[in-house]
């Protein structure tokens, strides 16, 4: 039973970054407002960000390289958190945004994190297999 929600989380956090690395292309005028103002060059970042979120959300896929993808995505998801801190310190440069929502997306992002660690992580199971 533990595989399937070890698979679960794999799944969610594919399409989450799946979901944001396509984002940042898509609506990027929104991600770079969100980026803090001492950020140089905020639209390559924007870029750059969403390249990585592709990458390693297509690199989960793979057994062999889902863990280094997993610390990947959770070193990405902390270089990214200053602009969710930005956001929620200020919040009235973000007016379609609730503060309720800005306060929901730092606690997601703990959440998210501990879910890339967990369901990235190698199990002994596969870790004999792979010898």
């Amino acid at each position: 039973m533990r595989i399937y929600f070890r698979y679960s989380g794999l799944g969610v956090v594919f399409i989450w970054f799946m979901g944001g690395g396509i984002g940042h292309f898509i609506q990027t005028d929104f991600f770079v407002s969100i980026v803090p103002p001492w950020v140089p060059f905020p639209l390559m970042a924007v870029y750059v960000s969403g390249v990585f979120e592709i990458f390693l959300a297509l690199a989960i896929l793979s057994p062999k390289l889902r863990s280094l993808a997993g610390w990947g995505l959770i070193a990405l998801t902390l270089a990214v958190t200053p602009a969710n801190i930005h956001m929620w310190l200020n919040p009235g440069l973000f007016p379609d945004v609730t503060p309720t929502m800005l306060s929901i997306r730092l606690v997601l992002q703990v959440v998210l994190l501990f879910t890339i660690w967990w369901s990235t992580r190698m199990e002994e199971t596969e870790n004999s297999l792979s010898r």
